[in-house]
């Protein structure tokens, strides 16, 4: 079976202003305030907590990677208690998973959030048992851009990592996908969807209408 695999923060859903809550919950508690700005930073929130703590205290002129390591625990845990607030699918985004089931690709999700949060977000907003597979940056030893995670989203879905695709919105999907030696689609309408025509995808997709189209053309059918 051929699948399709997709990353979840900024390609399935902008979570962002949850995250950038999070954050900022950490840096009022350090005495600093709010450090991000859910316009200005959101593309900083889809690279990942770590990214967010390092951010604001850059900005904050603290950065201090032991702090990191003491508040990332703490940004998890306020990230958990208010997840979905803010959070909303892209548009079309479902309606192209149907699609793509419909014509009998194997759909899962491939994501560098932690396993636990992505299964309560994806249970919250309605649609976790839309895929097949789920794997998170803590489901193996290695997260991506290790082509690992990858192809096991691929095998649990019920395909062969070989005939799979990533659809991403980051140098980190974009490198997975070439370190598994199959096509990635990146998402142009996230907060760093400027940048992705540089990273040289087998495809953009300008909207999850295009979507079922540009997998036929990458990976061909399911019989």
């Amino acid at each position: 079976m051929r699948t399709v695999i997709f990353d979840l923060d900024g390609t399935l859903a902008d979570t962002s202003g949850d995250l950038i809550a999070a954050a900022n919950h950490c840096f009022r508690d350090m005495g600093l305030g709010d450090m991000l700005d859910p316009v200005r930073d959101a593309g900083v929130a889809l690279r990942g907590g770590r990214r967010m703590l390092s951010h604001g205290l850059t900005l904050a002129g603290r950065h201090d990677e032991a702090v990191i390591d003491a508040y990332y625990q703490v940004l998890l845990d306020a990230y958990a208690e208010d997840i979905d607030t803010h959070t909303v699918l892209y548009p079309g985004a479902m309606e192209a998973v149907e699609a793509l089931r419909m014509a009998g690709y194997g759909v899962g999700i491939c994501t560098n959030k932690p396993e636990a949060l992505a299964e309560m977000l994806l249970t919250r907003l309605g649609v976790r048992d839309a895929f097949a597979s789920m794997v998170g940056a803590d489901t193996l030893p290695v997260r991506k851009p290790d082509p690992a995670p990858l192809r096991e989203a691929a095998r649990r879905a019920g395909g062969d990592p070989a005939l799979c695709l990533l659809v991403g919105d980051s140098d980190t999907d974009r490198n997975t996908a070439r370190a598994a030696g199959v096509p990635s689609v990146l998402v142009t309408f996230g907060p760093s969807g400027d940048d992705m025509a540089a990273l040289a995808p087998e495809a953009l997709c300008h909207a999850y209408s295009d979507l079922p189209d540009i997998v036929t053309g990458l990976i061909g059918r399911n019989s």
